[in-house]
């Protein structure tokens, strides 16, 4: 655990998340309450305690201080003078303009970076950026004409960021901008489904997801209700352009052929699919994947489909609950193939437990010789909800690392593979402090994924968990979520429908 003092309740988020970027797998703690830092540790001796102090100088003006104890070795010059070798306790900002809040906070996370890297001796490769979509900031620079020389600059002055991971969300931005500048994203919407049903539910998963042999029978009293929430979403719609559909979940392939032959002829009677640019089903789990549901996507034209390994080392997948074999993900993609797939996406995770760059390489070797159109490396990100952060005692002994060896061997084995970066997005508590990169052949590329990450158009999400989002013109955008316990969904859909009619009619 490591505790944060604050001497004002200011920038709480902002100081935790670049606290956590250091230290994932440590619990942290921010309070602006002595009293209540005290009494916790008291009670768990914290790794170390970090103190953030705003002192208002001059009217408008604040001196920041952040304060660290110093490392071990230097205990004894805690209070003398700092020589070489030993951590200074104490870094200051004079004069930050405290009424522009935006500076004061940037400021603040640049103090607090430079004395935790030395602290830790870390650089993280985003430097102080911490939010899930590092792409915003030249995506926004670009579209107001900055050349690329100023947006590096600005990048690593500003973040910190370093020049691998700001050339990398330059190019992404460059290449999101081209592709969205084909689609009317005001005058069209994009629909998500969402399935919340898993064959078994793996170790680091905390998505809704329910094992299916549990949930089985209520499959169809689930698809009663999102069958009601489709028909409001394709009226409330109905000015708007389908421009996209992705069925995620989940695993949507969990659903038998006859359910997922009714959940997509109730899309087709529902919405006009004339316009669609993009038609995504996330077959996802190999051990979900039939002869028989394939032909039904594709007799109802689904365009895109996800056939997910994650990695194609047994052991490891042994190890995070996927009761699948390397071999079975080989044959469902030739399978796909065979039945004339030729959008197919695969999703990776790097820094899965006791997985080596070796380990990583075997995987890209084999996903190589498959040479699908996609390819999704996620970097392994732990939420309280996995079953890797719930019970680490399983996990004891075992390393859950990403770096830069590897992120970028899988780079180059993208670059083999005649493929280019399109979409980036990152997620807490990742491994290495990371990202998550799409990447795609020529004409492959996943274009719900930018709409939804980018946030340029409305996104109607219906079942359990999902979140809708609406775009307004100005750019401000406005969510309504639903349940995400099925149970609660099928009982409630009548106000998860509700709630949409809130979110999207104006009346």
């Amino acid at each position: 655990m490591i505790t944060v003092l604050l001497n004002e309740a200011n920038f709480e988020y902002d100081i935790h998340s670049l606290v956590k970027a250091f230290y994932p797998r440590e619990e942290v703690k921010v309070f602006a309450d002595r009293e209540k830092i005290l009494k916790l540790e008291q009670e768990c001796a914290p790794l170390f305690r970090l103190e953030v102090r705003y002192q208002k100088q001059e009217p408008g003006s604040i001196d920041l201080l952040v304060c660290l104890p110093a490392k071990a070795e230097a205990d004894s010059a805690r209070n003398s003078s700092v020589g070489d070798g030993f951590f200074p306790e104490m870094k200051q900002v004079t004069g930050t303009d405290f009424s522009d809040r935006k500076e004061t906070k940037n400021r603040l996370k640049q103090t607090l970076y430079r004395m935790l890297s030395e602290y830790s001796g870390q650089i993280l490769p985003w430097g102080t950026l911490t939010g899930i979509r590092p792409t915003k900031i030249p995506m926004s620079m670009l579209e107001q004409g900055k050349e690329e020389a100023e947006i590096k600059n600005y990048m690593a002055d500003a973040y910190f960021a370093s020049e691998q991971k700001i050339s990398l969300s330059i190019e992404i931005a460059k290449r999101e901008l081209e592709l969205l500048s084909r689609i009317d994203c005001q005058g069209g919407c994009s629909l998500y489904v969402g399935i919340p049903f898993c064959p078994s539910i793996c170790s680091y998963c905390s998505f809704s997801s329910f094992p299916i042999g549990i949930w089985k029978e209520q499959a169809d009293a689930y698809l009663d209700a999102l069958e009601q929430e489709i028909d409001f979403a394709a009226s409330a719609c109905s000015g708007n352009r389908l421009n996209t559909v992705y069925i995620g979940g989940g695993t949507p392939t969990t659903l038998s052929p006859r359910q997922m032959d009714r959940l997509l002829t109730k899309i087709k009677s529902a919405f006009h699919l004339s316009d669609i640019l993009e038609y995504t089903v996330e077959a996802g789990r190999p051990d979900s994947i039939t002869r028989e549901k394939l032909k039904v996507l594709r007799d109802h034209g689904i365009s895109r489909i996800s056939i997910n390994p994650q990695t194609m080392n047994q052991k490891t997948l042994d190890l995070i609950g996927r009761k699948h074999t390397p071999e079975q993900t080989v044959e469902s993609f030739w399978l796909a193939r065979e039945l004339g797939f030729d959008n197919i996406n695969m999703d990776l995770i790097v820094g899965l437990p006791g997985e080596t760059v070796e380990d990583v390489r075997t995987t890209m070797e084999q996903i190589q010789e498959m040479l699908p159109d996609n390819l999704t490396v996620h970097s392994l990100a732990l939420k309280r909800a996995a079953r890797l952060k719930m019970f680490p005692e399983d996990y004891q002994g075992m390393q859950m690392t990403n770096s830069w060896e590897i992120i970028d061997l899988t780079a180059r084995y993208a670059k083999k593979m005649e493929m280019e970066p399109y979409y980036l997005y990152r997620q807490k508590n990742m491994a290495g402090n990371f990202e998550n990169v799409g990447y795609a052949r020529p004409g492959k590329a996943g274009l719900y994924n930018i709409l939804m990450m980018e946030e340029k158009q409305t996104i109607v999400a219906c079942g359990a968990g999902s979140i809708s989002k609406r775009v307004y013109p100005d750019g401000r955008i406005e969510r309504s979520e639903n349940v995400k316990d099925v149970s609660q969904y099928i009982e409630r859909i009548g106000e998860m429908i509700e709630r949409k009619k809130n979110l999207l009619c104006d009346c």
